[in-house]
């Protein structure tokens, strides 16, 4: 049930009719993993928080560097050294308090993945190495999870959903991981600050479309 607070909260949702309280609730009882704290992550995590899904994991391993503000929009220059996932938790809770945010601090593995993906409806892949990708997809399709997944260089991104009631996954598009220094990345060709922001919410909206049951890019690359 949602409590009279709630209502008022996600009032604008609760209006539209593919939303509705029903919807809210649906919203309210996922369980949603996010890979990466990072440009991707941040927007993904603030989105999903503030329309109300119940619980957010975020696992990362990473600390707040400077050069990671100018895209990071869940950091301030204050958190520069701090743990992510630390500082991002904290501004989830503060910025609702009726979701529950799961911290996992630490690399991401073929070790823990399956145990870690377990715990989740859905996942979603924000990470910025291909090596964690593959992993990531590989537990998905085992575990039978839905995967968003989004990248990210200069202007230019590009999304999906894999392994949503059978459709693609990723190595049905790239069969398998690219040499690590065959692989451009934002730390040396650089990012606009606004696009991660621009696929980010993309993402948070597919997730949001997932739980909903509505349509979404399943089969398809953007």
């Amino acid at each position: 049930m949602l409590n009279q607070k709630e209502h008022s909260r996600y009032s604008r949702h609760i209006l539209l009719d593919k939303v509705g309280e029903e919807g809210q609730l649906k919203l309210k009882s996922a369980k949603v993993l996010v890979i990466g704290a990072g440009g991707l992550g941040c927007p993904v995590l603030q989105y999903l928080n503030s329309m109300g899904v119940g619980t957010l994991g975020l696992i990362d391993f990473d600390t707040v560097q400077e050069s990671n503000l100018h895209r990071q929009i869940l950091y301030t220059s204050e958190d520069i050294g701090k743990s992510k996932i630390e500082c991002a938790a904290k501004r989830l809770k503060a910025q609702n308090p009726y979701t529950s945010i799961i911290e996992h601090n630490g690399v991401l593995s073929e070790e823990n993945a399956e145990e870690i993906l377990s715990q989740y409806d859905i996942v979603i892949d924000g990470c910025d190495n291909f090596l964690t990708r593959y992993v990531v997809n590989d537990a998905c399709v085992k575990l039978g999870k839905p995967l968003v997944y989004g990248s990210i260089l200069g202007f230019e991104g590009q999304m999906a959903t894999f392994n949503y009631k059978g459709s693609k996954n990723l190595r049905d598009i790239f069969p398998e991981p690219p040499n690590a220094e065959d692989v451009p990345n934002c730390s040396e060709n650089g990012v606009l600050g606004s696009f991660p922001g621009i696929i980010g919410t993309m993402m948070a909206q597919e997730a949001v479309k997932l739980v909903l049951a509505m349509d979404v890019l399943a089969n398809k690359l953007l």
